[in-house]
């Protein structure tokens, strides 16, 4: 059996660290993809008791049932682009929404207008990155038209919003510099927004120019460093996949995880996995089962750390991640994630 271990102290103990490293902004703790498939029912309880009052998610699914648990107790901010139904959806479910074109505001405040309650929205300017967001020469006549749909009460400007490519330093200024020339002209057409957020984990923790009121923070929160970045003092893994040995001969071991588990076969030799004896390379990914090997004393039903805190000299997840990414300097195609049963 193959389980995912999260250990919720640890959690809280990186979102402690991250939120004192980002004041005075607050802490958006991101939630997407099932709290980065952690479990959002699991996480965000956990985040509320140490006082996070953001979190946000592109996909609707994990904001929403965020918000469902966190009540009045948080604020959800979910930034993907939807149809009218999951609009409808989405305002039902008093998310704040994240809004990078002028005909998604449109359909917004149309969808709010049937429902005659304001949809609460955080406007985006692209800096840059050319992810979505409105283009700079636009931003003058999109935000005079939100400041009208805001003063017919279909819209309700709470946030202005950015992501950044964070390619380098010179091109993070440039970014910056659009940023705020956005945030006055908003301003100027009789916007005023709650909050500016415009740093994700990496920027927010390195330069605290790009804090404004609030920061965006997934991966950090729960343990998981920069693909090639050093590591973040205070941080640790919250995760940890355990396996255990199904088979001992021939100077090997056998653990019950494999590729259709979605271990990558191109990990062999090139990740540790941490045993009762110490780490030891993976040697091969069959299809139900990988090859490590043996340790003196090794016995069916031993556990090994497939990924972890790295404290049993495992791999951590980054280090998996970054494993996968490349052979040599070539990418590899990304595929199903690992699909382990979870415990507390």
């Amino acid at each position: 059996m193959s389980e995912l271990r999260i250990d919720l102290e640890r959690f809280q103990d990186n979102v402690r660290a991250v939120a004192e490293r980002v004041a005075p902004a607050d802490l958006l703790l991101v939630v997407k993809d099932d709290a980065y498939g952690h479990g959002v029912e699991r996480m965000v309880p956990a985040a509320l008791e140490v006082g996070v009052r953001w979190m946000g998610a592109i996909d609707l699914s994990s904001a929403s049932r965020a918000k469902a648990i966190a009540g009045d107790r948080a604020r959800v901010f979910c930034w993907q682009t939807a149809g009218g139904d999951e609009i409808a959806a989405a305002l039902d479910a008093e998310l704040e929404l994240g809004v990078g074109d002028a005909d998604y505001l449109e359909r917004v405040a149309t969808v709010a207008a049937e429902r005659q309650q304001p949809a609460l929205v955080h406007l985006k300017i692209d800096t840059g990155l050319h992810r979505n967001g409105v283009r700079r020469e636009d931003w003058p006549e999109f935000v005079a038209h939100a400041a009208e749909r805001e003063r017919e009460g279909t819209v309700r400007v709470v946030g202005i919003w950015s992501h950044i490519a964070e390619a380098s330093d010179a091109e993070d200024d440039a970014a910056r510099a659009v940023f705020d020339d956005a945030v006055a002209v908003a301003r100027a057409a009789g916007l005023d927004p709650d909050v500016r957020h415009l740093a994700a984990s990496a920027a927010s923790w390195h330069r605290a120019e790009f804090r404004c009121d609030l920061v965006r923070i997934g991966a950090f929160c729960y343990g998981i460093r920069s693909a090639d970045g050093p590591e973040i003092p205070g941080i640790a893994p919250a995760a940890t996949l355990v396996t255990e040995v199904v088979a001992v001969h021939d100077g090997v071991v056998e653990l019950g995880i494999g590729w259709l588990d979605g271990l990558f076969s191109t990990l062999a030799g090139r990740m540790a996995v941490g045993t009762p004896a110490g780490p030891r390379a993976l040697r091969e990914v069959r299809e139900t089962t990988a090859v490590v090997d043996a340790w003196e004393g090794a016995a069916i039903g031993d556990e090994v750390r497939v990924f972890g805190p790295g404290d049993a000299h495992e791999s951590t997840a980054t280090t998996v991640a970054e494993a996968i990414g490349t052979v040599g300097e070539e990418p590899l195609l990304r595929v199903s994630p690992l699909i382990p049963r979870v415990a507390v």
